[in-house]
């Protein structure tokens, strides 16, 4: 018996319209959380460091980047996040 790899499962799953709804809705959370990781490494800073410059613990950045948590960060939060990691946060309706 072959294994379904997560890509083939993703796809099946996706097919399921209610499926489809929850993912589509957790999209943007997920993509969030992705530019973060992605902010902080690209500034060379590690999880204690990060949250050593936001004046906070580790397992609050930690929580913040966790694809598991359904915390929704303040806007305070996201501000400091960027400026420790040499960015500006922009916040934009489409």
């Amino acid at each position: 018996m072959s294994r379904t790899t997560l890509k083939a499962f993703k796809s099946e799953a996706l097919k399921n319209d209610e499926v489809k709804k929850a993912y589509e809705e957790l999209t943007p959370e997920y993509a969030l959380k992705k530019k973060l990781i992605s902010m902080r490494k690209k500034a060379g800073l590690t999880q204690e460091k990060i949250a050593d410059i936001m004046g906070t613990k580790k397992s609050n950045i930690s929580r913040l980047e966790s694809f598991k948590s359904t915390m929704s960060p303040r806007v305070d939060t996201l501000m400091r996040y960027a400026k420790a990691t040499g960015h500006e946060l922009r916040i934009d309706f489409m």
